[in-house]
This record gives C-alpha cells, sequence and structure tokens, in this order.
C-alpha cells in the first residue's frame, strides 16, 4: 500500500466522483440567504416536505372514487335508459331502485376521516366565537357523504329526451 505525501493532490473517492456526475447544475451554490438561514433544518421538517400530507392523499382518494362512482352510475343509467327508457314510470322505479342499493360505503369511510382528521392534520386554528374551526375559502372542510340522494342529483329518476 503507498503512502499519501502532502505535495501530492488527493484523488477523488469514487462516492465523490458519483456525486460531481450527479449534481444538476454546475454553477457554485453562493451564499444562503437569509430565509434559508433561518429555516429549521430537521429530519421531521425534510420528511414532511417529502411526503405527501395524509389529508392530500385522502382527499385525492375522495376525489377519484366520487369520479368511479360517477363513472359507474352513468354507465348503469345508461345501459337502463337503453332498457326501459320508453317507459318512464318503470325507468324510474327501475333507477330508484338500483341507486337506493349502490354501495358508497368504501367513499364514505374516507369522508368520515376526512370530516374527522383534516382539520387537526391541517392545524386548523379555532373560531373562538363559532367554538368551530374557521372556514376555508369562505366553506366548510367538511365533505357530504355520497348517498342515493346524491346519485339522483348526479343522474335523475327520469329517462333524458
Amino acid at each position: 500500500m503507498s503512502e499519501h505525501r502532502d505535495d501530492e493532490p488527493l484523488l477523488p473517492s469514487p462516492a465523490e466522483r458519483h456525486i460531481a456526475r450527479s449534481r444538476i447544475d454546475e454553477r457554485p451554490a453562493g451564499p444562503l440567504s437569509e430565509q434559508q438561514l433561518h429555516t429549521q433544518r430537521s429530519v421531521e421538517s425534510y420528511l414532511r416536505g417529502a411526503v405527501m400530507p395524509r389529508y392530500m392523499t385522502r382527499l385525492r382518494d375522495i376525489h377519484k372514487a366520487t369520479g368511479r362512482h360517477r363513472e359507474a352510475l352513468a354507465e348503469a343509467y345508461d345501459e337502463l335508459v337503453a332498457e326501459l327508457g320508453g317507459d318512464p314510470d318503470a325507468f324510474a322505479l327501475a333507477w330508484t331502485e338500483r341507486v337506493r342499493a349502490w354501495s358508497f360505503d368504501a367513499v364514505n369511510e374516507l369522508i368520515r376521516q376526512h370530516n374527522e382528521w383534516y382539520p387537526i392534520e391541517r392545524q386548523l386554528p379555532l373560531d373562538l366565537r363559532t367554538r368551530d374551526y374557521v372556514l376555508i375559502a369562505g366553506r366548510s372542510y367538511r365533505r357530504d357523504e355520497l348517498d342515493a340522494a346524491w346519485a339522483l342529483a348526479q343522474f335523475p329518476a327520469r329517462p333524458p329526451g
């Protein structure tokens, strides 16, 4: 094994070479801004920035599940129109029965979780006057569960035309 002399420059290690090749920007970093100097540097803040908060993933899941229900209801509605569209009374009865039997359990569980945990996860302040969490853009954070009334508002119990 050879010894290193002080007058010889050190060769970069494999890790240093890899890091040097992986840099996106070759410009020097420069001095830190005042804001960067005062930003908390911790594992918790790093992870909070790297992982989407649970309330966001839950809202995304609610949105997707609602869309899937809307698409499935539209398909069932079109099938029933093709079958019973000529008889409005039979269509209304059959559609109402089908919608009442429709299961929204999975998305409604997500909505219940959202309504319970969103203000805590989002750290919403309390409105002391109403003794409830503050409104977001003038609206409540609470979501209504999906049910037959929601489905009938989307797809009325009368054939189109």
